[in-house]
């Protein structure tokens, strides 16, 4: 019969693994044992629930999702996204104001709401809000590094605001009585053997040989045992229903020994402990490993075998939960692991194998409960109100801080930006004044029908619009002018106490509108009359100085008073004291000569009048 591969042969015929080495079925040949003696310990209580194996990417990415660096990394990103657009916008032309990118830029610097009193001055004399796009874009991200910041604390408050505190006390016959949890224990000899190599298993032994707690009981009077057969060989399982300890020390002990055609060989031990309050079993502690070496010097495989017993000990300390409504749970912790008989030469494992008297593996479980103490278990609060809104308030003075240093550098450095908020102003005040001009054309020419106005900017050297205004206000007989116009011209006040400019200028479509108020053919006649006076009187009105003229030509009215304006640095009250007075006084001004050729006008009218009225006598 041929042996698997990498195989050792002993008693001529039979075949067995070298030593550290397994048999495995599928390949049909000897393996190495390469699981790390890692002992997974859990030190507290955790749900019974758990995902599926096929879930497990699931496990990962919550672990991840709930870690303060996503919180970190997120703000980090969306950081840097706003700088980087803010800097790509700087590279736009702001044009004349109307484009889509000095609108974002604009926007920009209105959100400028952390330093718009905080900019870099040349003088500190006058507090004004200055909003720039520089300090808009750092007024932004301050505040996403704040939120951010913000999220991550509220993490660590919801997650970590309590810590746990354990405190270890004296304990009592009457407190031990009290833990009453389902226990169980599974071994696992990692080999080729099956139930069938099990012997002599069913003694319980408890106390101390040679004391007088010494004792030696059936097995069945704590537990229920069993052995099952699995892939990585024979599965002793210890179960313990409501289980009662009150002795110190138990020791449960069995072995393995040769069958035909299948030694007594194990590379290794699997466990796992678990224990569980009966009454609350969603709560469970345990305790698993593997061991298949017990030098920690030496990592070289070994196979088991032989009459020296391999121990396995374990402590049980009892535990109450406080936290957990006084949950009462043993916790069961590994001790040390002590080899037993075992090979690491393939020829003394080979004649190990042909002597009868090494052919068993001897195994002991040695479990020990730690009565002397108990663990209590507590939370404790480690976050107030009072340190939270200190840590608030320092994140925020951090968010703040770092940024108005970036500002103030930016500015200290560059001088242009000092002034910066001056530019994005000026461009849309002039958008501004022009929109409220377009506005204003349209209305006079809505109500007044004044078409010279539709092409003021190709004829900017027109004189004046007094003809085709006052033909259009002085005819009865046009169908087209519309009821507002007509109470428009109507409302027109000649009140000399009233400063309003446009009010003073609507004399002429005023007289007009008076004498179309009179009926008949007559009436229809003067006014044909007047308005033909009329028309010769404002060309008269435009003709060069030197002809002969009863109003006065353009010199008549001097120029506005120039206003005294320092666009480097901030005006002064005083300026603006002296800007005013010499407006309100060209104002007057402009008011006493207008009056003057009011008078006249009204002198001229009531001359043509009377010519009117003798002629048609």
């Amino acid at each position: 019969m041929a042996c698997p591969t990498n195989s050792i042969r002993y008693n001529t015929t039979l075949c067995a693994c070298p030593p550290g080495h397994i048999l495995n079925g599928t390949i049909n040949g000897c393996t190495l044992f390469t699981d790390n003696s890692i002992i997974s310990m859990d030190s507290g209580v955790e749900y019974t629930i758990s995902f599926p194996e096929t879930l497990a990417a699931f496990d990962s990415l919550k672990k991840f999702t709930q870690s303060q660096a996503v919180f970190l990394e997120a703000t980090l990103v969306m950081l840097l996204s706003w700088l980087l657009l803010c800097f790509f916008l700087r590279f736009m032309a702001l044009g004349d104001g109307r484009n889509i990118w000095f609108r974002i830029r604009w926007w920009i610097s209105r959100l400028d709401i952390c330093f718009s009193t905080r900019h870099w001055l040349e003088d500190q004399k006058v507090v004004m809000k200055r909003k720039t796009e520089l300090g808009g874009t750092f007024s932004i991200a301050s505040w996403i590094l704040f939120i951010g910041l913000f999220a991550v604390l509220l993490y660590q408050i919801i997650s970590k605001r309590t810590i746990e505190v354990h405190n270890v006390r004296a304990s009592n016959g009457p407190e031990l009585a009290a833990f009453f949890n389902d226990m169980e224990i599974n071994i696992t000899t990692v080999s080729t053997m099956s139930c069938a190599n099990l012997r002599d298993l069913g003694t319980l032994v408890s106390g101390n040989s040679g004391f007088f707690d010494f004792r030696v009981a059936p097995l069945s009077n704590l537990a229920n045992y069993s052995c099952h057969n699995t892939s990585k060989g024979p599965t002793l399982t210890l179960k313990c229903a409501n289980c009662q300890l009150t002795q110190d020390n138990l020791y449960i002990s069995w072995q393995f020994v040769d069958i035909p055609n299948n030694p007594a060989t194990a590379v290794g031990f699997e466990f796992n402990v678990t224990a569980m309050n009966q009454a609350r079993k969603k709560y469970v502690s345990l305790v698993g490993g593997t061991l298949k070496n017990g030098s920690i010097f030496d990592d070289r495989p070994v196979t088991f075998r032989g009459k020296e017993t391999n121990i396995l000990k374990f402590n049980l300390f009892p535990r109450i939960y406080h936290n957990l409504h006084d949950l009462r749970l043993i916790q069961p912790l590994f001790h040390e692991f002590l080899p037993g008989s075992f090979f690491r030469d393939p020829n003394q494992l080979q004649a190990s194998l042909e002597s009868s008297n090494d052919g068993l593996i001897n195994t002991t479980l040695y479990v020990n409960l730690l009565s002397a103490y108990i663990v209590e278990i507590d939370n404790e609060s480690i976050m107030g109100p009072v340190s939270f809104l200190a840590d608030l308030g320092g994140l925020y003075c951090f968010s703040i801080g770092i940024f108005f240093y970036l500002l103030v550098q930016c500015e200290y450095r560059i001088e242009k930006l000092r002034n910066e908020d001056t530019i994005l102003r000026r461009i849309r005040s002039q958008n501004k004044a022009q929109q409220h001009w377009d506005k204003l054309r349209k209305y006079v020419m809505y109500t007044w029908g004044c078409s010279t106005l539709n092409d003021d900017n190709k004829s900017p050297k027109m004189a004046s619009g007094c003809s085709p205004f006052m033909i259009q206000s002085a005819d009865g007989n046009d169908s087209s002018r519309k009821p507002r116009q007509q109470t428009s011209l109507d409302s027109v006040n000649f009140n000399r106490k009233v400063s309003t400019p446009v009010k003073k200028v609507s004399f002429l479509p005023f007289y007009a509108v008076k004498q179309s108020t009179d009926s008949g053919k007559q009436k229809q006649h003067s006014i044909h009359s007047a308005k033909q006076h009329y028309i010769g009187s404002c060309k008269d009105l435009s003709r060069p100085q030197h002809q002969e003229s009863s109003l006065p030509d353009e010199s008549f009215f001097p120029p506005p008073p120039s206003l005294e304006v320092n666009v480097d640095s901030q005006m002064d009250m005083s300026a603006i004291q002296r800007n005013l007075t010499n407006l309100y006084e060209y104002n007057v001004m402009l008011r006493d000569k207008l009056l003057a050729a009011q008078s006249l006008v009204h002198a001229l009218s009531m001359k043509s009048s009377s010519q009117v009225t003798n002629s048609e006598t």
